[in-house]
């Protein structure tokens, strides 16, 4: 019986488990210390572009402000001269008309030596004919 109970015995004893690893730790939570996000881009860039565009258009506003008074004064300038002209103009008509009146003619006529003439004569261009009876002034009257 030995044999038995020998056997039996080890027919009783199960095969031990392999030895487990050491024991699984206890689950960790799974949180961690993250760092602060990093900064994406700062915004002052874009604000001094801002300021920038701002500036660049307030200083095209006042040279274009600038340009256009400096033009208003040379069209006042330029419109004075022009009313002066046209009072110049309008003298120097004057004096011509006064200038081509028959009275003012005979005058300058006579101040030069000449006479007037009690007959007078025409040339026709066409064929160079004399029409009428032209005697000299001085010799007529």
């Amino acid at each position: 019986m030995s044999a038995l109970s020998s056997g039996a015995v080890r027919a009783r004893t199960a095969p031990r488990p392999a030895p487990r690893p050491a024991a699984e730790p206890s689950p960790q939570p799974r949180l961690r210390v993250v760092r602060a996000p990093a900064h994406a881009r700062t915004r002052v860039p874009f604000v001094v572009l801002c300021m920038a565009i701002l500036a660049s258009a307030l200083l095209g506003a006042l040279l274009l402000n600038t340009s256009m008074a400096q033009g208003e004064y040379e069209r006042y300038a330029l419109q004075t001269r022009l009313a002066q002209s046209a009072q110049a103009q309008q003298k120097m008509l004057g004096e011509l008309e006064q200038s081509a009146a028959p009275a003012q003619l005979a005058a300058a006529a006579g101040a030069l030596g000449m006479v007037p003439t009690t007959t007078g004569g025409y040339l026709r261009l066409a064929d160079g004919a004399v029409l009428g009876n032209p005697v000299p002034a001085g010799a007529g009257g």
